[in-house]
């Protein structure tokens, strides 16, 4: 077995509350309620009520761990399954750069089902987090580029990062965490073709890795045995699911680099690799003064990770396509100024003048904007305008980026956005959800953390 492998479950057996700085902590909170808004926010849309039918009729009709988007009591297993699909629908989630994992949407999703199951506190929920970010981010950066570019690095990844959140809540030892990461990984699944037909797929990735990462968990726990080298055997995932694998990235300063708080957040309601261009492009027409009408062409010089998703939709079907459509998002941006989940309801594909623009935008591989990816999203667009003049933009941390971060009053104003484009709940409510999250620390009992 690796040495880097042995590394990280030592750490994640040996992690313990009082080792977690207290600026790791906040940003965990932070993420949490990121999270629960997104999860909130996908209340009624399709397919997430899909989800639902499917826990009512093959989970218990109540239970100790609860379904956000119906406040249904439920097993801990269709408690993840349904918020692990719910809080990746509206494309608000989190996402690490370096790994290119959301991890909020497959950690937290378990997270919280095996605590509320498992009648732990929000210090334990915390712990669990912490240690889920910080097994998936690593495990993302281990696989590389060339795992993304055919499998879903969320519901791969995704699958291990739950199930060490699980595992931690459990109490694992070293010996635990390296079973359950076999048993984990040989569950890990999640391919990219979905986004040619406008399939309902990703919600079914993230529903699955939190789900299965969690029944890895309770399997380990009452004795099976997995893989003792899920990552890097001769037929483990590196060996299938990757050409570049970096076994140090493991074992990256463990104890010492907190990559949890490296996670973006999202300000745009779209695909990530679509933000750096839509930030660029934003800046350079409120710079020059521009209006859409304006603009000849739009060249978005992205890397090759964003041509891989993103090349893939032409034109959009559905709303949810439309977020991985560089010339829609650019279209937002450039017609009402704004991509947020108001304007993908009302406007991404209703509005002409979107429309019109989106075939104005073409990507094109830039060799800077490469070579630094994934460790940093760099924008960078070129604006021919109808008059000949051609004109650049250029973001280096889009917003919601460590260095351009969301602070806590942005934070709340995105979650009361959430809850109020679903329409499902009070101003009021929002903020007793709110104060609840900031006072995580404290709770005994989770099982009454939401309304």
């Amino acid at each position: 077995m690796s040495q880097h492998t042995q590394a990280l479950a030592e750490f994640l057996a040996d992690l313990n509350y009082e080792q977690i700085p207290e600026h790791v902590l906040d940003r965990t909170e932070d993420l949490f309620l990121d999270w629960l808004g997104s999860a909130l926010a996908s209340e009624g849309a399709r397919p997430i009520p899909l989800f639902e039918a499917y826990a009512q009729k093959m989970g218990p009709t109540d239970g100790p761990a609860r379904i956000l988007v119906n406040g249904r009591g439920t097993s801990a297993y269709f408690s993840a399954l349904v918020n692990g699909a719910s809080s990746h629908l509206v494309e608000q989630d989190d996402l690490h750069n370096s790994s290119v994992l959301h991890p909020a949407t497959v950690v937290f999703p378990a997270a919280l089902a095996a605590a509320q199951d498992l009648g732990k506190s929000g210090r334990e929920l915390l712990l669990a987090s912490v240690a889920g970010y910080e097994a998936g981010i690593r495990i993302g950066e281990f696989l590389g580029r060339s795992h993304y570019r055919i499998f879903h690095t969320t519901a791969t990844v995704g699958t291990l990062a739950a199930a060490v959140a699980v595992g931690k809540l459990l109490d694992f030892d070293k010996q635990q965490f390296i079973h359950l990461l076999g048993n984990a990984g040989t569950q890990a699944a999640g391919l990219w073709e979905f986004l040619r037909d406008a399939a309902d797929s990703k919600q079914l990735h993230t529903a699955k890795a939190a789900a299965d990462g969690l029944l890895a968990a309770y399997f380990t726990e009452q004795g099976l045995t997995g893989a003792q080298n899920i990552l890097e055997g001769e037929q483990g995932m590196a060996a299938g699911m990757s050409r570049d694998a970096n076994p140090s990235k493991l074992s990256d300063r463990l104890g010492r680099r907190w990559a949890l708080v490296e996670t973006s957040f999202k300000f745009h309601a779209s695909c990530r690799h679509t933000h750096p261009a839509a930030d660029a492009l934003l800046d350079l027409m409120q710079r020059e003064g521009l209006r859409h009408q304006q603009i000849e062409r739009v060249i978005a010089r992205v890397h090759q990770g964003a041509i891989d998703v993103l090349g893939r939709v032409k034109v959009p079907q559905t709303v949810h396509q439309a977020k991985f459509s560089m010339g829609t998002v650019l279209g937002l941006i450039a017609v009402h100024g704004s991509a947020q989940l108001t304007e993908f309801a009302n406007l991404a594909l209703q509005d002409p003048a979107v429309a019109a623009f989106r075939d104005k935008v073409q990507m094109r591989l830039d060799p800077e904007v490469d070579v630094a990816y994934p460790q940093r999203w760099l924008g960078r667009v070129e604006v021919i305008t109808t008059d000949g003049r051609t004109l650049r933009g250029a973001i280096d941390e889009p917003k919601g980026d460590p260095g351009n971060t969301l602070s806590r009053a942005e934070l709340e104003d995105k979650f009361r956005r959430l809850l109020a484009f679903a329409g499902k709940r009070s101003s009021d409510e929002a903020g007793v959800l709110i104060e609840r999250v900031w006072r995580l620390r404290e709770t005994d009992d989770l099982r009454q953390l939401t309304l």
